[in-house]
């Protein structure tokens, strides 16, 4: 994941490095997005959910066109071997797999980076350009 990456200079001194405007690093939720909400207290089930083939074919198509694919997931460290095996029984490209996000939902991400929030509701397609309303911090600039 470092090859997609470019170093960034601010005043001099070397800051996080981004990446190029082409490339979207995807955050993908598992359970109830990708295949069935299996929950942490029933492991067993998480090798035989059922993947959902629109995720499938859209996360692999967004892998293949360069973009980073990074499964982020409430799942604990101790499922990690069950999820990966899972993953690479149904085919999934990915670049890396975060366990452990805070369980519960209602997520407020703040970042000083540009964070884009998309809510999985029933299908996996291609995004679309949708005006909406935000929540921003107050910089005193209100428009």
């Amino acid at each position: 994941m470092e090859n997609f990456l470019e170093e960034k200079i601010e005043n001099g001194e070397r800051v996080s490095p981004i990446l190029p405007e082409n490339v979207k690093n995807y955050l993908i939720d598992i359970d109830g997005t990708i295949c069935d909400d299996i929950p942490n207290e029933e492991p067993e089930r998480m090798l035989t959910a059922e993947v959902y083939p629109d995720a499938l074919e859209t996360l692999n198509k967004w892998y293949e066109e360069g973009h980073i694919i990074t499964f982020f997931t409430s799942r604990t460290e101790e499922h990690r071997e069950y999820t990966e095996i899972w993953l690479k029984k149904h085919g999934f490209n990915y670049h890396a797999l975060l366990m452990g996000k805070p369980r519960g939902g209602n997520y407020h991400w703040i970042d000083n980076h540009l964070v884009r929030a998309t809510r999985y509701n029933g299908k996996f397609t291609d995004l679309i350009e949708k005006t909406a309303s935000i929540q921003v911090f107050d910089d005193g600039e209100h428009h």
